[in-house]
């Protein structure tokens, strides 16, 4: 991911994150997924505290102490490559900085696991219990998703234990992207058809790559820079 946590300051809003990025993607010959798509109408998801995923750009400022998940996919020379990452603003609290990297070692610990042969629903029952053993609870609505020349398809990658059938092989890609929360596993959907939020307000955290399975195991495709 090419932001870096100086964007991510107090007083900087979500709307002027999604114009550094989308004026990036576009400079860079490629288009921002998520702009139209379903009628989103912005070029990430910009997702603070509470919100567990989708959230939309917006003139809100970032505060001291926030968490936010900035989610950025492009199509680029025929193909989307999806990721996430959380980061904090300002002063985050212990609580705060647990959530955001338990969530990170989720992710990378179930990617750890991936090769050809191992079955889909693997990753959810690991991903389940490692962040129970972290102390976290998953939010079971969201899912990973296969990606290649279309932006969502089969397999379903989902983040806990589940009966989903199907093996990974080689040349597949998916994405994994676990939703964090210090609370409950309940959401709401806001009006703007997106937003997602937690019913008791608990914070959460998002990490996510577009994973490829290679012959002896797994290769990242969108290894961050920060």
């Amino acid at each position: 991911m090419f932001l870096t946590k100086k964007f991510f300051q107090v007083g900087q809003t979500t709307d002027a994150l999604d114009t550094f990025v989308h004026d990036f993607i576009v400079t860079h010959e490629a288009y921002p997924s998520p702009l139209n798509y379903k009628h989103f109408p912005k070029s990430v998801c910009t997702s603070v505290n509470n919100v567990a995923c989708h959230g939309i750009p917006d003139d809100r400022k970032l505060e001291d102490g926030d968490i936010i998940n900035i989610d950025v996919t492009v199509f680029y020379k025929g193909y989307h490559g999806d990721c996430s990452k959380t980061f904090l603003v300002g002063n985050v609290d212990d609580l705060g900085r647990e959530l955001v990297q338990a969530t990170e070692t989720c992710l990378n610990d179930a990617i750890a696991i991936c090769r050809p042969g191992r079955k889909f629903n693997e990753i959810g029952s690991f991903i389940e219990k490692r962040s129970r053993s972290l102390g976290f609870t998953v939010i079971p609505a969201f899912i990973g998703h296969g990606i290649g020349h279309y932006f969502h398809g089969p397999p379903d990658i989902f983040h806990i234990t589940n009966d989903y059938s199907g093996e990974m092989q080689a040349g597949m890609t998916f994405t994994i992207e676990p939703v964090l929360s210090h609370g409950g596993k309940e959401i709401l959907i806001l009006e703007d058809d997106w937003t997602a939020v937690t019913l008791d307000f608990a914070r959460t955290a998002q990490f996510e790559h577009t994973v490829l399975i290679t012959d002896t195991g797994a290769e990242v495709l969108t290894t961050p820079s920060v």
